[in-house]
Formats: structure tokens, C-alpha cells, sequence
């Protein structure tokens, strides 16, 4: 009995031994369990570093190599640009070799030596269809126009002042030189009233126009041309116009813009333009030729001083137009002239 109570004693004794070592192999359990983690992220750890490792050293290789293509590049380039201006090795110069070159220079030779060729014979065609003393079209100025002289429109001086007039003057004897009696009388005699045709001639003839024939107006008996006295002439000409044939007795003919009219007097007399110096044949053909002209002397009077006067003059006694509104100087010229005492 004694033995059966000591091992019922011993019993409840032993149990709880039993429990504490579950517990604890719950404890080691966890504890392995949590090593295990940790190492498993240790490892987690490592392999991301060597990845990373890995992933540097590619990029520190890829930096290394777009270093080395650039160098690379660097070179081909240097050399393909010696290569380009001459290669050695093909003997090629600028990308070509000699014979390339030469059959280039041939083939643009023939080819800009046909295109001046064909303008050379263009132009030797052209001109054999012009006339080097005609143009081939003159519709331009199918009427001719007028000037005066002294040039401009407005002449303005004080009478008693020779420096304000001098000018006009200087003007008048210098466009007057070639006029010159001694001049002229190297010129023909043509006949007065009918026109000098001489279109088979190869030098042309030039009628005679002498200065002495604008008489007051001539500048030989008055030097100022009645500039000082107050009473000035303007020198009326006609352009040129090659083959001008004016029909009828063409003269020239001066009015005043004003209430009453102003005494002028003509040189030549009635201002006759004669047909002798017409037709004009060209500057090449007819090359000493001198144009008529009219010489108009304005007899001012004390009361015209200091009042500018408006004057026109036509082309009168003929088929040459002298009213087109759309051209002021076809046919005609209008001026102003002002003297201050």
C-alpha cells in the first residue's frame, strides 16, 4: 500500500515537468521560426545587394563603353574627313578619283560652252533684225515735246543784282557754243521750206543754224541776254525725233496766263520752225545735227516787275499735237518768269 501511495504521490508530482518543456519547445519553436525570418532576410538582403552590385557595375560598363564609342567616333570622324579631302589608299580626292574629276570638267565644259554657243547666236540673230541708227520701235514720243533754256521752269532774279541773273546767262552762251557763226558755217545751205530727205546717203548733211540769227536773243549785241535791262529771252527748242516730218509751216507761239497780253518778240521772225532741219536721222547717222530753235524775248515794262508771269508756248501750224491734258509738255511748255527791280 505504502508503494502504491508513494507512486500515486510520485504521479501528481511528475506532471508538471511535462508541461513546462511544451511551452518551452513553443517558445524554441517560435524563436527558430523568428531566426529563420531573420536569416531569410539576411539573405533578402544580400542578394539585393549583389543585385545592386551587379546593376552598378552594368552601368559603370555601359558609361565605359559610350566612352569608348564616342572616342571612337571621334576618331572615324577625324579620319573620315582626311579621308574625305584625300584618301591614300584609293587616291580619291574630295570623294573622287582623277578621271572622275576630269570626265565632271569635260562633260560641263561642252555643257556651258553649248548654252553660250546658243545665246551668242541668239544675239547675232536679234541684232541682224535691228537698225543701229533706227530704233525699232519710237511709238514713245510719236509728238515731240518742249524745253526752254535757261533749264527750269521758274526764272526769278533782281535786275539791278548781276549775281542773281549771271547764272541764267552763263547758261544761255554756254548751250549757244556750238552754234557759233564760224561752228556753222562748216555746215550746207539747205533749201528753206522743204526737208533735207537724204534716207540713201551714208553720212548725212546738217543744215546750217546760226547764233546770229536770234539776233537780241543771240547774246552777241547784249551779253546778258536782256537779263540786265529787264527783259529776258528764254530759248525755246523741240525734241528730237528721228524721222519727224512735221506737215504745214510749224512756228512757235508764246501767250501770257494773264488779263492783258504780253509783248514778246520772235527770233527767228514769227518763231519758224523750217522744215530744212527735218527729219532727224539718229545720233549715230546724223551726229553733228543741231536742232532750230526760237528764241522769245519778254518786253517787260515797269508794271510787270515784282509779278510773276505765266507763259506758254506751242507748236503751232502743223499735225504735231500740242493740247494732250494727259501730258502737259507734248507739243507745248509753260514757264514762270518773276523780275524784282
Amino acid at each position: 500500500m505504502s508503494s502504491t501511495t508513494e507512486v500515486q504521490n510520485q504521479e501528481p508530482n511528475q506532471e508538471p515537468p511535462k508541461e513546462t518543456t511544451n511551452a518551452e519547445q513553443k517558445e524554441e519553436a517560435k524563436e527558430a521560426q523568428g531566426e529563420e525570418k531573420d536569416a531569410a532576410k539576411e539573405e533578402v538582403k544580400v542578394e539585393e545587394k549583389t543585385e545592386e552590385k551587379k546593376e552598378e557595375k552594368k552601368e559603370e560598363k555601359k558609361e565605359e563603353e559610350k566612352v569608348q564609342k564616342k572616342e571612337e567616333k571621334k576618331d572615324q570622324n577625324k579620319e573620315s574627313w582626311k579621308d574625305f579631302i584625300y584618301n591614300p589608299r584609293t587616291g580619291e580626292f574630295l570623294g573622287r578619283t582623277a578621271s572622275s574629276w576630269g570626265l565632271i570638267f569635260l562633260f560641263y565644259l561642252i555643257f556651258y560652252g553649248f548654252l553660250a554657243g546658243m545665246f551668242t547666236l541668239t544675239m547675232w540673230v536679234m541684232l541682224q533684225t535691228l537698225d543701229d541708227n533706227v530704233p525699232r520701235h519710237q511709238d514713245r514720243l510719236a509728238n515731240p515735246g518742249l524745253v526752254v533754256r535757261p533749264l527750269g521752269f521758274e526764272i526769278s532774279y533782281n535786275r539791278s543784282d548781276p549775281t542773281k541773273y549771271n547764272p541764267y546767262v552763263q547758261q544761255l552762251h554756254d548751250f549757244l557754243q556750238k552754234y557759233n557763226d564760224s561752228i556753222q558755217e562748216g555746215n550746207d545751205l539747205c533749201m528753206v521750206g522743204e526737208y533735207t530727205d537724204q534716207d540713201e546717203q551714208p553720212k548725212k548733211k546738217v543744215c546750217q543754224f546760226k547764233r546770229s540769227a536770234l539776233r537780241l536773243c543771240s547774246g552777241l549785241p547784249d551779253t546778258s541776254f536782256g537779263y540786265a535791262e529787264g527783259q529776258p529771252c528764254i530759248i525755246v527748242k523741240m525734241n528730237r525725233v528721228i524721222g519727224l516730218k512735221p506737215q504745214g509751216d510749224p512756228y512757235i507761239n508764246c501767250t501770257s496766263k494773264r488779263n492783258t497780253p504780253l509783248q514778246m518778240l520772235y527770233f527767228p521772225p514769227e518763231g519758224r520752225l523750217d522744215k530744212m532741219f527735218f527729219p532727224y536721222y539718229g545720233k549715230n547717222a546724223h551726229p553733228d545735227y543741231v536742232q532750230p530753235l526760237v528764241a522769245v524775248k519778254l518786253l517787260l515794262t515797269k508794271e510787270d516787275y515784282n509779278v510773276e508771269q505765266t507763259v506758254e508756248c506751242k507748236v503751232e501750224g502743223t499735225n504735231l499735237r500740242n493740247n494732250d491734258e494727259r501730258d502737259k509738255n507734248m507739243g507745248r511748255v509753260t514757264f514762270r518768269v518773276k523780275v524784282l527791280q
